[in-house]
């Protein structure tokens, strides 16, 4: 697993492709958060499951503010930081930000609530197995095309 990571890191390309795509992902989770805080700020009381949604919320959410500066800087520097806290960061503004979502649905209905939690782990093994299946394709099939040949100089005797 640890030769894949390294591997994945040393194609530009695929690292290019990560940045765009937390750059969708962190916008996507504070707009989702936004509107589904937004009921609950003119409720008289909130019950467990709505509390649980907006506290984890108020933590996501500027969590998921300070990621898209961090990757906007990213795109301009066209490199991934390699900071502990910046990772550490993105885990749990993630994981509070689907908190936050699985808790609004469950104040709505409870059945709705796990349809979301069970959806979200379904998709992401989805996301990860469909992902490393195309990476391990992609460098299987990279390993078996013969290197390329030199090009014969002008020149050249040889013939």
């Amino acid at each position: 697993m640890n030769d894949d990571r390294q591997w994945l890191r040393q194609d530009p390309q695929q690292e290019q492709e990560w940045i765009g795509q937390l750059s969708l992902i962190y916008s996507a989770l504070i707009g989702i958060g936004v509107v589904m805080v937004q009921p609950f700020l003119t409720a008289a009381s909130l019950d467990l499951s709505a509390k649980v949604s907006v506290v984890a919320f108020s933590v996501a959410i500027p969590l998921l503010a300070a990621l898209v500066l961090v990757n906007q800087h990213e795109v301009f520097r066209r490199r991934v930081t390699k900071s502990i806290l910046v990772e550490t960061t993105r885990v749990v503004a993630q994981l509070c930000a689907f908190v936050g979502v699985v808790a609004g649905f469950w104040h709505i209905l409870w059945i709705a609530g796990v349809g979301m939690l069970a959806g979200g782990l379904v998709a992401v093994a989805v996301h990860s197995v469909g992902y490393w299946r195309l990476e391990r394709d992609r460098r299987l099939e990279q390993e078996q095309q013969p290197p390329p040949q030199e090009a014969e100089q002008p020149g050249s005797t040889e013939s």
